[in-house]
């Protein structure tokens, strides 16, 4: 089915009298030092309702996955998964495999634990008993990523949380270690083991004692690395009661991913003898494939993406539209020019020059430069797309049953639920606050709309709550007309 021409909100006109008489509240907070880019479209009619420096580019913050969802629906249909594969260069001889055991994917950014699981339990099921050539971990087509951002720069040394987990073509658990801390008896230290009972193939320093329960919890659990590799530096209390999961990012996924493959494989009662390497290779056209996983549909990462806001689901999504465009495979700053693309063909009445400057589809980068009528094309760019919008709009959170009580704290009836939106914030080298999303109207008609507020100096922050409120009282007034 052919899609129905795109609108081309660049003809719009956006008068300084339009944008003060219908933003209020956002005009208000420009007035006292904000940096502001808003526009709201009524889709069924294509005419600007609001608008405040539409075309002005600010640090959008997570929004741009909303970019990130739009290109990667251009570029596949929503059901299409990501395989992550088992290879071997000779096929099992009398139980055993000689040579390296391969692990390669397709950029699968839902790989998991579980899924690891499966390819062990496979492969057993195959009568394989015994890997004699260690595991080799194919990174192809993307090869080494590096780190982007100051967060996955630091995970490379250290990580006490799951959110900074440098990219990798092969990442398990979002590029984490999964870990389990379960309290067995008063008195003796906590079992420490990977998700699943798996044996963690890493070391751990220290103990997490076991108290009674009723105790304070005080126990921590960060990951460090060294030139041994990565290890967990443990300790505190942890009072009787249910098993504790923590995820630490890793500081080589892939190389933690095929360490784990390891493990999970010796728990089925596969006998692994070698090394676990990493090669940015491909594995040869006449390796024989043993196993195979399939990832989550595209549709379910997207809802993932924008619902959670998962910056590593949003930033191999990156990668991978770059490689099915046909870009080169290179670092995640090359590969977002994929996004910029997707935005120059979402609004084709601008110029080539006039492209948006992305360096990272989760946007993590504060670098990153979108403006209003850009997040505005990108959504009317999908809502006339019959075939993509249901998976676009399904990821989106509307606020009565969002996962965030800021959404849902002191909003009218109309704003809890005539709207889905995707948010974003970031606190660093000024504040970002952004919403974008879908309004719907008293007779079931749409609107699209974009807010981005920066802070600039002398004022560089703009707190949360202001500029919750002053975007949520302006949505509401329209709202109350529409």
């Amino acid at each position: 089915m052919p899609r129905l021409p795109v609108l081309l909100l660049a003809g719009l006109a956006f008068g300084p009298g339009l944008a003060h008489a219908d933003l209020p509240a956002l005009s208000k907070l420009q007035s006292q030092g904000g940096k502001v880019s808003a526009l709201v479209v009524d889709l069924d009619r294509n005419e600007a309702i609001a608008a405040l420096n539409a075309d002005s580019r600010l640090s959008p913050a997570s929004v741009t996955k909303l970019v990130t969802a739009g290109a990667a629906l251009d570029a596949w249909p929503a059901d299409r998964s990501f395989t992550t594969r088992l290879l071997s260069e000779r096929g099992p001889r009398e139980g055993a495999i000689e040579g390296a055991l391969t692990l390669h994917g397709e950029g699968d950014s839902t790989l998991d634990h579980q899924a690891l699981f499966s390819l062990a339990v496979q492969l057993r099921s195959a009568d394989v008993t015994a890997v004699n050539g260690g595991i080799t971990v194919s990174t192809a087509p993307f090869g080494p990523l590096g780190c982007e951002t100051k967060d996955r720069c630091d995970a490379l040394v250290k990580s006490a949380t799951a959110y900074n987990a440098p990219l990798a073509a092969l990442g398990v658990d979002y590029g984490n270690w999964c870990i389990e801390v379960r309290p067995q008896r008063v008195g003796t230290p906590a079992q420490i083991t990977a998700c699943g009972g798996v044996q963690l193939p890493i070391a751990v320093e220290g103990s997490v004692m076991v108290v009674p329960s009723g105790r304070r919890q005080t126990f921590y659990l960060d990951r460090f690395t060294n030139s041994g590799g990565d290890f967990l530096r443990v300790g505190g209390e942890l009072p009787m009661g249910g098993m504790q999961t923590l995820y630490r990012a890793m500081s080589e996924p892939s190389l933690g991913t095929g360490l784990l493959l390891r493990e999970t494989l010796r728990s089925v009662g596969i006998r692994v003898d070698g090394a676990v390497s990493v090669s940015p290779e491909w594995p040869s056209n006449g390796a024989t494939e043993l196993a195979r996983v399939e990832g989550a549909a595209l549709k379910e990462q997207l809802a993932r993406m924008l619902r959670h806001s998962n910056n590593y689901v949003a930033d191999l999504i990156t990668l991978n539209v770059a490689v099915a465009i046909g870009r080169k495979p290179g670092p995640l700053a090359d590969a977002a020019q994929s996004l910029s693309d997707y935005v120059a063909r979402a609004q084709p009445g601008k110029k080539n020059d006039a492209r948006p400057v992305l360096f990272s589809g989760s946007g993590l980068t504060p670098e990153n430069r979108l403006s209003a009528q850009d997040l505005v094309s990108v959504l009317e760019h999908q809502y006339r797309d019959t075939r993509r919008f249901p998976a676009f709009y399904g990821g989106l959170v509307v606020p009565r049953e969002g996962p965030y009580a800021f959404l849902r704290r002191g909003g009218s009836p109309a704003w809890l639920d005539r709207v889905a939106l995707k948010t974003g914030t970031l606190s660093e080298p000024i504040s970002v606050n952004a919403m974008a999303g879908y309004l719907r109207k008293k007779n079931g008609g749409w609107m699209a709309f974009a807010v981005i507020v920066n802070g600039a100096p002398p004022r560089r922050v703009i707190p949360f709550g202001t500029a919750v409120e002053a975007i949520r009282t302006d949505i509401e007034q329209i709202l109350a007309r529409y």
